[in-house]
Formats: structure tokens, sequence, C-alpha cells
């Protein structure tokens, strides 16, 4: 152990400046990193500042190979590296040297006695456990990723934070040198509090993740406990309404499942009622089929279409309710032409946000120079294609609570569903059945939504009586609810709601079933001709 007592003095003082010797500054760094983006640059710029480096197993062997001077962690601890790696940093050499104050007298003279060497500079990243276990490794393989010495070494700088700045995120770097060289190697206390606080998230969203993929291992997809973590993406001008304050959060996750992971080519700032409606309209989009489109106002889908080509989605999704369109979010399947681009500019209508997987070069052009609107308009790209990772939970939030549950998403085709009428579906029926069903998980209950030729025709949402709600669909079909279908989230109570429909001239049903008047709704739609499906499932949306 003695031979390691008073490693602390290796940086010379007898000739420095009173600067030099500013406690404050930063002359030795630890550095154990798991990703190594960007460590090389950092480190060469440290010893250019006059940093001694220390460093452990893989990350020393990288420095090394970039000619960077490093000093090993078991020429400190006077130990190897054990137990496959995962032992190197649990000493009190490192600990010591990373907890030791230097204000408090007894820290440094333990600190003499024990041969501990002050640690200014933490630079670590943890072990990839949220990576290794969204790629479905194996119990075994994700458990060797759950990181032990670097989280109890980034709590220690972290609480140390005066005397020792902790860097966990590589994007972090260049501010950092940038400082270190304005300052001569010093940081402020802002700085240092600023990277505590991002240390201190760091590890609670890392124990986070462990936690709640041990209890899913465990319990299933709803664990005993579930943590979150959500950091800000900005601040709202307001609520729902102007006289409420608001924010909004993405969940920290890794997960890029968000329309905050969209970029927004410009337009006016991003409304609380932006991002509920435009997420409403991406998230319906993804569930539609072929080339599909959607216009959404208040979270409901007032127009939707799949097609052929993209154009004429848009163009049948804009019929299904021109009036309700207007001010409405657009979400569309494919890139957004420069031809469609110019024809949704030059229609009599207005969009709040436009958003597409991606563009042509000009369709944005297009569409800012083209209406009057398009200078305000939001302009989304990305963000919300693509697969979940898995099956993907919902959350909802009410007083003191919240509600968990999975996503519904139905996937069933003709073969799971049972025609009950005398008269099976035609062809073109079942089509535009099955598009409504789609459609319809998001339509708020109790919903009713008519469909002809993959398009929406009419919609009847959130109404207290199903017969209500079906009242409005035809209301809003008008004569296109002749020759549509009918799709509804959940069984009809009587048959009143049916004979609406038939009299507006409704061809087919398609609903859950499991009425005990099931029988009278059976027979008043076998009276009229027409088809009716029950499907087993229902799709409240409350």
């Amino acid at each position: 152990m003695t031979a390691m007592k008073g490693l602390h003095d290796m940086s010379s003082t007898e000739n420095s400046s009173p600067e030099d010797t500013d406690p404050r500054m930063i002359r030795r760094a630890l550095v154990t990193v798991s990703d190594k983006s960007g460590v090389v640059d950092f480190c060469q710029e440290l010893v250019h500042l006059g940093v001694e480096i220390l460093s452990t197993g893989g990350t020393a062997k990288t420095l090394r190979e970039a000619g960077i001077p490093v000093r090993p962690v078991e020429d400190v601890t006077g130990f190897p590296e054990m137990m496959d790696g995962r032992i190197k940093t649990l000493h009190p050499r490192i600990h010591g040297g990373l907890l030791a104050r230097r204000s408090v007298k007894g820290d440094l003279e333990s600190c003499d006695e024990y041969g501990i060497p002050p640690i200014d500079l933490l630079v670590v990243n943890l072990y990839p456990f949220e990576r290794t276990a969204a790629s479905g490794a194996s119990f075994s393989d994700t458990i060797e990723q759950i990181d032990i010495g670097g989280p109890a070494m980034v709590r220690a700088a972290a609480k140390n934070h005066l005397d020792v700045a902790v860097v966990v995120d590589p994007d972090s770097y260049p501010a950092l040198i940038h400082e270190l060289k304005e300052t001569t190697g010093q940081l402020s206390a802002e700085t240092r509090n600023q990277l505590a606080l991002e240390a201190f998230r760091r590890t609670a969203a890392y124990d986070a993740s462990i936690s709640n993929w041990f209890g899913q291992q465990m319990d299933g997809p709803f664990p005993g406990t579930v943590t979150e973590q959500w950091h800000r993406v900005g601040d709202l001008r307001y609520g729902e309404s102007p006289h409420q304050e608001a924010a909004w959060y993405q969940r920290n996750d890794g997960d890029s499942f968000s329309i905050a992971e969209a970029i927004c080519h410009g337009g006016k700032e991003l409304s609380y009622n932006n991002i509920l409606d435009a997420s409403a309209a991406i998230d319906c989009c993804r569930g539609l089929q072929g080339s599909a489109a959607v216009i959404v106002k208040h979270c409901l889908p007032c127009g939707a279409s799949e097609s052929t080509h993209l154009e004429s989605a848009f163009d049948l999704a804009l019929a299904g309710d021109p009036v309700s369109a207007f001010g409405g979010i657009l979400a569309l399947s494919g890139p957004l032409s420069v031809e469609l681009a110019k024809k949704i500019s030059t229609k009599d209508h207005f969009f709040e946000v436009i958003h597409a997987p991606s563009y042509e070069d000009g369709s944005i052009e297009a569409i800012r120079e083209g209406a009057k609107w398009g200078p305000s308009c939001r302009i989304l790209e990305g963000g919300f294609f693509g697969d979940d990772g898995g099956v993907p939970i919902e959350a909802r939030a009410v007083p003191g609570a919240v509600l968990l549950q999975t996503k519904d998403i139905s996937v069933r085709g003709v073969d799971d569903y049972e025609t009950v009428t005398d008269r099976t579906p035609t062809e073109d029926e079942w089509r535009d059945l099955l598009f409504g069903w789609r459609v319809l998980p998001h339509v708020k209950s109790n919903g009713i939504l008519l469909s002809q030729n993959n398009a929406v025709t009419g919609v009847g949402a959130g109404q207290p009586s199903r017969v209500d709600a079906v009242h409005i669909a035809v209301r809003k079909a008008g004569e296109k609810a002749t020759g549509s279908v009918l799709a509804s989230d959940a069984f009809f109570p009587f048959p009143d709601g049916v004979e609406a429909a038939i009299e507006a001239g409704v061809t087919a049903v398609i609903q859950p079933g499991g009425s005990r008047r099931d029988p009278e709704v059976i027979d008043v739609a076998n009276q009229a001709g027409i088809a009716m499906v029950f499907t087993g499932e229902r799709h409240f949306r409350h």
C-alpha cells in the first residue's frame, strides 16, 4: 500500500503559480467509457491541458493505440482487473479520490496516509443495458450489462461535484474542453452543478430501466412497480387553453417512437393541442395499409383513406368531411411529392400541421409558397414510423394514479370474423368493413364510422348514446351514407342504431356482438337484406 503513498502529488507544485494550485483545477481525470465515441479527441485535449489520464480496460487500450499517455487504474489500486472485468474500480483508492473534499483537512490527510490520488474529473458512460435489453438478448447476457462500478463512481463524483466534475454524455465533451481552455483548466460552479444533475438523472434512468426490465421478466408486461423518467423537450406557449401553463416531455428510455423525434421544418411553434392532434393523426395513419392519408381534428379522424396512390388517398380523406378538415392535422404514410404538395397548398383549406415520413426536394417550398397558411404550417418529418420495439404500452394519468394497457391493435382478418346474417358481405363490402375496423380504434366511444371505397364517409364519436353516434355519422356522411358500410366499436344494445343506419342506406355492418338483444339486431338486418359481421372484440376509446 505504501508504494502508492503521495501519488496525488505527481503534478509538482513547487514552481507553480497560485492559479495552478487552485483546488478546482482539473489535474487528473479518470476515463472509463462504454461508448467510446469522441473519447480519443477529448482525452488528447485534456493531455494538452496538462491533465493526467487514469483509465481501465478497453478504454485504456483505445487511448494507448491513439498515442495518448494513460496510467492504468491497477497501478493506483495495486490490484489487477479480475472476474472478467467485474472488478476494476471498486477500491478505496478510487472512491476515496472521488469523495475526498479538498476543503476538509481530514479528507486530505487520509489521502496522504493511504496513498489516495484525488481525482478531479470523472468521465464515465455506463454499460449499454438499455440497448441490450431492447435487442432481445438472453437473460444472462442482459444481466452482464448491468454496470456496478460505473454508477457507483458517478454517484460519488456527483455528490462531491464541487471538487470532482463528472461527465456521463459524450455530447458534453466539446463544451467542457472549450471552458477548460477559456479558464486555464478550471470549471465553474454552474458547470459542475449542471454536470452533477445530468449524472444523477442518468443513474436514475439507468436503475429504472433495470428495475422495469427485471420486473417484466418476473411479472410480465405490468410489473409490480414501474419507474419512468421523462426529459423536457421544451416549454409550450400554453396548454389546452391559454390560461393553462404547459411543457412537453419525452420518455427517457431510448425509444424513438415519439413525435418528439420528428424534425420540424419551421412554421409556428407547436402547441399543446398540435402535439395531441398530430400524434393521433400519425398513430392512425401507421395502422392503415398501402398509401394512406389521415386528417384529424380534436384528436378524431374526420377523414381517412387507403389507396394505391398517396394523391388519391389525400383526395378521399379530404372528401370525408371537408368542413371539419379545415384547420386540421394531415398525416401521410409516404413521401410527400412536389405534385401533391402543390395540390395540398392550393385547396381551399388549411392545415395546422402536416406530417410525412419524408419529403421530396421542393415539396416543402411548394407548401410554404403555395398557400397563405404555408409559412405558418408546422411541417413534421419522420419520428413516428417504423417498428415500435415490441408490444406498445399506453399510459393515461388520472388524479393520483396512472393506467397502463397494451395498445389496441387489430390484426385479424376475414377468417377471424363471423357473418351472422343470411347475406354475407360482398368483396367490396369486406374491404370497406375491414378498413373501417382499422380506423375505428382511433374514434372516441361511443364510436360509429361509415366508410366506402376505402375511405371514411362519416364519423359519430364521443356520444353517451350509440344511436346518437349513428345519427351524427349519418348526418356527416349525407348522401355518401348510401352504399357505405358501418363499423361500431361496441355492440348495439338495441336495434334502433342499426335501423337508423339502414334507413340512411348502409349496406353492411361490422360490430363486436355480445348483447343479449343480438337476435333482435340480426333480425332487423335480415329483414332489410344487409350483411352483418361479428368480430368478438370491441374498440372502446374513452
